[in-house]
């Protein structure tokens, strides 16, 4: 049976906790009304990843493993858009995303197919890090008219019908900001789906001041060709 919502998430150096973040999605998951598939894009690890994702996929019949072969969350969301087979698509940052989270997220957006659901964390964010993503909402705004308090939040779900998602560009992390100009420049109506911010499942986030600089610099050079 073809699955009716798939699930990407991109790995990344998470060897020491992707097996137990599989496993509680898949608790949350287990009486959900539709089928369902989680795909596990390992990009770039430096670790055993790889190896464990094919291992969940072997394991787990509703699990599918792919593998980019360079490290990018833009590049492993698209090749998990590529190989979805579900009506509904949804993808996440695997390493702070709980399973309850996951679970309402698929419920609210699956209830309003006619409407993309995004994620906005709220309180629980390091006060620098939660700074950062304010000035560069901020910066979203004024460069390009995005009224949203979080471009980069995760879970973003969506119906198949938003036909112009499945072709977004990034291979970085700006692959966010696209999604959400993309909805802006095809009138997509966007549902704010409030989530507190929560810790690391494990391992290291790999998300500091370099990255936000070239979040900044790269939402500046997208405005300019545009």
């Amino acid at each position: 049976m073809s699955p009716t919502v798939s699930i990407i998430l991109p790995i990344h150096n998470q060897a020491d906790h992707v097996a137990g973040v599989v496993g509680e999605y898949q608790a949350a998951l287990l009486d959900l009304s539709v089928p369902w598939e989680i795909i596990l894009v390992e990009n770039g690890s430096r670790d055993e990843s790889a190896m464990l994702c094919t291992e969940l996929a072997t394991r787990h019949a509703n699990v599918r493993a792919l593998s980019a072969d360079h490290a990018g969350w833009g590049r492993a969301v698209r090749a998990g858009l590529a190989a979805a087979r579900g009506e509904f698509l949804c993808y996440t940052n695997s390493a702070r995303t709980s399973g309850g989270d996951l679970r309402r997220a698929l419920d609210i957006g699956m209830s309003r197919p006619d409407r993309i659901l995004k994620a906005e964390r709220k309180q629980g964010r390091a006060w620098l890090r939660a700074l950062g993503s304010e000035l560069y909402n901020l910066e979203a705004r004024l460069l390009f008219g995005l009224r949203l308090r979080d471009i980069n939040g995760t879970p973003k779900l969506f119906h198949r019908r938003f036909a112009a998602l499945l072709d977004l560009q990034r291979d970085d992390d700006l692959i966010d900001l696209e999604f959400c100009m993309v909805c802006r420049r095809h009138g997509y109506s966007i549902a704010p789906f409030d989530m507190a911010s929560r810790p690391r499942h494990g391992g290291r986030s790999t998300t500091g001041w370099r990255t936000a600089m070239r979040l900044y610099r790269g939402a500046l050079r997208m405005r300019l060709q545009n």
